[in-house]
C-alpha cells in the first residue's frame, strides 16, 4: 500500500484499538447514566437539509458546517457540526405530542470545517442530554448534575463547572445590543477581557463592565459581589436564576467546584440563559458545555430548553488509558459451549482458525494474554 492510501484530510484520523474500544465503553457509560435519569435516546442522521439544520440554535454553527448538494433532490445538504439543533428539530416535530418536560439523550459523530487550538480534530463524537419544555431552575441544575455524575462515574478527577451569564452584558448595555445580542467585536473583547477595546466600544458603561468582569471566580463569592454592584433591573433579572441555581447544585453535589465568569460569551452565541462549561483539573479545553436555549425548527414556534453536550475526545483525555484486556486464545477443538462459558466469565476470546504446532506462540503473535490449555487459562506473558 502506498503512503498516500493511508493519508487522511487534516483534522481527521482513524481511531484504532484499544482507543476505539475504550471510547465505545465510555460512550456506553455516559448513555447509561442519562438513561437511568429518564433520558430517552434518539439518533438523528449525519446529514440534513441546510434549511433545517442551520436554523434556530443551528445558525451559530453556520461557519463550521460542511455543505454538499443532494443528487436526488438537488437541494443543499449540511453535515452536522453539532447535534443539539437536531434534537431541537426532533422535539418540535416528531415528538411534539410527547409530554413535557421531554428528556432526550444522544450520541454521534460531528464534522466541522475547521478545528481550533485546543481541539485540532475536525471530526469527533458527542454525547449529551436535552431537557425540553421546562423553564425551571431545577431543569438547569439537573442538566449540570447529571453531566457531572456521568463524568464522575467514569473516573474524571478534579471536575469543575464554570457558569456563564451570556445575557448579563446585553442587559447592562441595551443601547449596544440588538435582539438581545452584542456585536461580535464587543463579545470578543469581553471574552479576551480586553480593557482598552471594552472602553472604546462601551464608553460610559465601561467602568461598570470592568467591575462586573472583576467578580469572576468562585460562584458564591462572585454572585455576592455582583449583587452589590449598581446593576440595572434587567441585569438583576438575569442574575436571579444563577442565585437560585447554585444552592440546588450544592445540595446535589456538595463537593463540586463551581465558578462564575459573568461576561463569557465564547461558544454561547445561541444561549438564552444560564450556560456552563465543564473542565477537569490538568486538562486544557472543555469536557463539554451546555445551558439554556430556545429549541425550535422551521415552521414551529419552539420552546425553552436546557441541556449539555460532552465531547468524547476531550473526555478520553481526562481518563486513565484503558486497562489491558484479557484476551484468551482458543486452540482448535475448543467447543462452542466452552467458548461461550469463558466469554460469560469476562474473557475476550480469539479462536484458532487452523491447527498450530505451538498454541502459546500463536497466542502471543495474535496479541492474546492467555492461552486455553488443559481446561485452564495459562498466561503467555
Amino acid at each position: 500500500m502506498t503512503e498516500s492510501a493511508a493519508l487522511l484530510p487534516s483534522g481527521l484520523r482513524d481511531t484504532l484499538p484499544p482507543e476505539a474500544e475504550h471510547e465505545a465503553e465510555v460512550t456506553a457509560s455516559l448513555l447509561a447514566t442519562f438513561r437511568q435519569n429518564g433520558y430517552r435516546q434518539v439518533s438523528p442522521p449525519l446529514v440534513e437539509f441546510e434549511a433545517s439544520l442551520l436554523t434556530g440554535a443551528g445558525a451559530a454553527m453556520t461557519d463550521k458546517t460542511f455543505r454538499l448538494v443532494d443528487p436526488a433532490s438537488q437541494r443543499t445538504l449540511a453535515v452536522r457540526a453539532d447535534m443539539t439543533p437536531q434534537i431541537s428539530r426532533i422535539a418540535a416535530t416528531r415528538l411534539s405530542r410527547w409530554p413535557r418536560p421531554l428528556r432526550l439523550s444522544y450520541n454521534g459523530t460531528v464534522l466541522r470545517v475547521t478545528g481550533d487550538q485546543l481541539r485540532p480534530d475536525r471530526q469527533f463524537r458527542q454525547a449529551g442530554l436535552e431537557l425540553i419544555g421546562s423553564d425551571s431552575d431545577a431543569a438547569d441544575a439537573e442538566a449540570i448534575v447529571i453531566s457531572a455524575e456521568a463524568l464522575t462515574a467514569l473516573g474524571v478527577q478534579g471536575l469543575t463547572v464554570d457558569l456563564s451569564l451570556p445575557l448579563l452584558a446585553p442587559a447592562i448595555l441595551p443601547a449596544l445590543s440588538q435582539d438581545g445580542a452584542l456585536s461580535g467585536e464587543l463579545r470578543e473583547a469581553l471574552n479576551r477581557k480586553d480593557q482598552a477595546s471594552i472602553e472604546r466600544l462601551t464608553g460610559d458603561a465601561a467602568p461598570l463592565l470592568t467591575q462586573v468582569m472583576a467578580t469572576a471566580g468562585p460562584a458564591a463569592e462572585a454572585l455576592d459581589r455582583l449583587s452589590a454592584l449598581p446593576l440595572p433591573d434587567a441585569a438583576r433579572q438575569v442574575l436571579a436564576p444563577a442565585q437560585t441555581l447554585l444552592p440546588l447544585l450544592m445540595a446535589s453535589l456538595p463537593d463540586l467546584v463551581v465558578t462564575l465568569d459573568p461576561v463569557e460569551h465564547r461558544g454561547f452565541e445561541y444561549h438564552s440563559g444560564i450556560s456552563f462549561s465543564l473542565f477537569a483539573r490538568g486538562l486544557h479545553g472543555e469536557l463539554g458545555r451546555g445551558g439554556r436555549y430556545w429549541a425550535t425548527a422551521p415552521g414551529f414556534s419552539g420552546e425553552t430548553a436546557t441541556g449539555a453536550t460532552l465531547y468524547l475526545d476531550m473526555v478520553m483525555r481526562a481518563l486513565e488509558p484503558a486497562a489491558k484486556t484479557n484476551r484468551l486464545y482458543l486452540p482448535t477443538g475448543t467447543s462452542p459451549a466452552e467458548r461461550r462459558k469463558l466469554q460469560s466469565e469476562g474473557w475476550w476470546t480469539v479462536a484458532s482458525l487452523e491447527a498450530s504446532s505451538n498454541a502459546a506462540t500463536e497466542a502471543k503473535r495474535l496479541g492474546c494474554s492467555h492461552v486455553w490449555q488443559a481446561g485452564a487459562a495459562v498466561s503467555v506473558a
